[in-house]
């Protein structure tokens, strides 16, 4: 995967009041909020590349689907 770019933002404090509120409902960090609304904007436009990878998933990786449901073969 590549590496990600780190890019310094200013935004006026009641915006990002306004984002870090948003991300905290969603329980994502306020960077992935920012992340997702840019690329739904991009996508919505018609500007986001093809060749671009999906946000990364953090924390616990999910459990093996035979332990979450017995019914699933392994």
């Amino acid at each position: 995967m590549a590496k990600r770019k780190a890019v310094p933002l200013r935004l006026d404090p009641a915006v990002y009041d306004a984002l870090a509120n948003w991300a905290a409902d969603d329980l994502v960090s306020v960077n992935a909020q920012i992340e997702r609304l840019l690329r739904d904007a991009l996508r919505t436009n018609g500007r986001l590349p093809k060749n671009v990878q999906p946000i990364p998933r953090r924390g616990r990786p999910p459990k093996d689907p035979a332990e979450r449901d017995p019914g699933v073969q392994k």
